[in-house]
């Protein structure tokens, strides 16, 4: 047992790597992706840290190259959950008992290993397994996956040392235990920093954890998890298995020693978890935490104070980046008559100018949607838009998927604040427009407020400073992320802590130290230094 405090490095945001021809990030990235390409991976479950193929396997397959095949991974089934629970449960102690600087290293090693050795690795891997250019790779799989391992490391540490005040005699003190159980962590395919974080910051806190990715994002996942296996993460810590949704919950919510779930994912499933957890919760040795984010129906007002540019650029960006393929991205927008006409017409012609193809070619701003499910249901929005008298199609509108499952960066006009494009969670390249009486300006919030079940994010853009702070007020529960000035996606790990209400989750926050006392359970220990020796006190004496 060592007699010292230590100390870590204050964490900064990882640099983002600009891919410029001739760089030697571009150079290496090329080489990575080719290298993927080249052989078809056999991708096993990691349960106990043992690798565990069952020979049913999935394949994997480039969104935006559907015949070429990556590789294959290995289903599993309910007694795969079991094993990994029960590997999880036999871990448990002794990772709880590991001293917090020999946790922490792991973790900022894998940082380390991510921002050095495995850089090319983890975008070639998210670039080909998810359908992001190189940017969005970079800012996802290798940034801010970086600042969550590095960031979470600084902000457990300043958890850890807050400690209560003792009074004369009396020693106070607070232990910081991690739960008592096991922790599930569901994660989503499109953000690979958030299929990392979600089990690692579980599992920083002294946690044991089963993780299940979504089948899309398998490829990224399983490297990740190898390289927390080099950093030295032990045998049971993170169980990585490939199960479906149902026969995860199935299991784990069925389990006395479940202890919580870290989830990101739809609203509809994070309900019926949260449902089920109730109906079994007399069976729990512990109430779960039930931390989940679900999404959003994100919006864009501008006032019509608004500078044209810089409205048309965060559409742009907002809507389109990543396929729209973010919790966050802007899906509805709400443009002053004053200046609509000149935005969606300089829009219009930014989309125009929008290539769409491969992850490859490092021109291409658009890439395909995540699978043929999703294809379809955008396909359908834009369809029934084509059909009403309410809406019309102003960009875009043109999909195919003969070769990746590619949608055109489309925008829907329409003359009914309350259409269902304005109102439903579409998470694809579709952003729907309202213009408003440049003179009804609080009016309008009040329809932003009012239009959608969801409030993760929303930005206000104006120059006038009074019509921003009417935004930010009447907005307030409307976003848990709110922007101004700016498109409402690009959190930053350290800058933005990510999360919204309503529909759109317990706004835990990643990237803060709000979501890691989630995976922590305080213990109070007051010891008295002298003892008193009689139980009566001063007052019972007589005068």
């Amino acid at each position: 047992m060592h007699n010292a405090y230590f100390n870590f490095a204050h964490p900064a945001n990882e640099p983002v790597m600009s891919f410029a021809p001739g760089s030697p990030e571009r150079d290496a990235l090329k080489k990575q992706l080719a290298a993927f390409k080249a052989t078809e991976q056999d991708i096993p479950m990691y349960i106990g840290g043992k690798e565990v193929r069952t020979g049913k396997t999935v394949d994997i397959r480039p969104p935006h190259e559907i015949k070429h095949k990556l590789g294959h991974f290995h289903a599993g089934d309910a007694s795969h959950v079991t094993d990994a629970i029960n590997a999880a449960l036999a871990a448990r102690q002794q990772w709880a008992d590991t001293p917090w600087e020999h946790r922490a290293a792991i973790f900022l090693k894998a940082a380390e290993l991510l921002a050095t050795k495995y850089r090319a690795h983890t975008n070639a891997a998210t670039m080909l397994g998810q359908s992001k250019n190189a940017y969005q790779a970079e800012i996802d799989s290798a940034c801010e996956l970086i600042d969550f391992l590095r960031f979470n490391v600084h902000y457990l540490t300043e958890i850890y040392r807050q400690q209560p005040i003792s009074s004369p005699g009396v020693h106070n003190r607070l232990e910081y235990r991690p739960l008592e159980g096991f922790v599930l962590a569901v994660t989503p395919f499109n953000f690979s920093a958030i299929g990392g974080n979600l089990p690692t910051s579980a599992a920083m806190c002294g946690n044991v954890v089963v993780w299940k990715p979504a089948n899309t994002q398998v490829f990224h996942a399983s490297f990740f998890m190898k390289v927390l296996m080099e950093a030295g993460l032990p045998d049971g810590v993170i169980n990585l298995v490939y199960a479906s949704g149902p026969t995860i919950g199935d299991v784990c919510f069925a389990h006395p020693d479940f202890a919580g779930i870290h989830f990101t994912g739809s609203t509809g499933v994070f309900q019926t978890m949260w449902k089920t957890i109730g109906n079994n919760i007399a069976r729990y040795k512990t109430y779960p935490r039930i931390v989940g984010e679900t999404g959003g129906k994100d919006f864009v007002i501008a006032h019509k104070s608004a500078d044209v540019d810089t409205v048309v650029t965060a559409l742009a960006r907002g809507a389109f980046e990543y396929q729209g393929q973010k919790c966050s991205a802007a899906s509805r927008a709400y443009l002053p008559s004053n200046i609509a006409e000149e935005i969606k017409t300089k829009l219009t012609a930014a989309l125009k100018s929008m290539k769409m193809g491969t992850t490859e070619d490092f021109s291409n701003f658009i890439n395909a949607v995540i699978d043929e499910k999703s294809f379809d249901k955008i396909a359908s929005y834009i369809d029934n838009a084509k059909k009403d008298p309410s809406a019309k199609i102003i960009a875009g509108g043109n999909y195919n998927k003969s070769e990746g499952y590619f949608i055109e960066p489309t925008v829907i006009e329409t003359t009914d604040p309350k259409y269902i494009t304005m109102c439903e969670e579409i998470f694809g390249p579709v952003l729907s427009i309202y213009v408003y009486d440049a003179e009804k300006f609080e009016e309008t919030l009040e329809v932003v407020d009012s239009t959608s079940t969801y409030a993760l994010t929303g930005a206000v853009l104006g120059q006038d400073r009074y019509a921003l702070e009417l935004a930010t007020t009447k907005l307030r529960n409307a976003a848990g992320n709110f922007y101004i000035n700016d498109k409402p996606t690009g959190a930053v790990v350290g800058q933005q802590p990510f999360g919204g209400a309503r529909a759109s989750g317990t706004n835990d926050k990643a990237g803060s130290q709000l979501n890691l006392y989630r995976w922590l359970s305080a213990r109070t220990v007051k010891e008295t230094l002298v003892p008193p020796t009689d139980y009566r006190y001063p007052f019972l004496q007589e005068a």
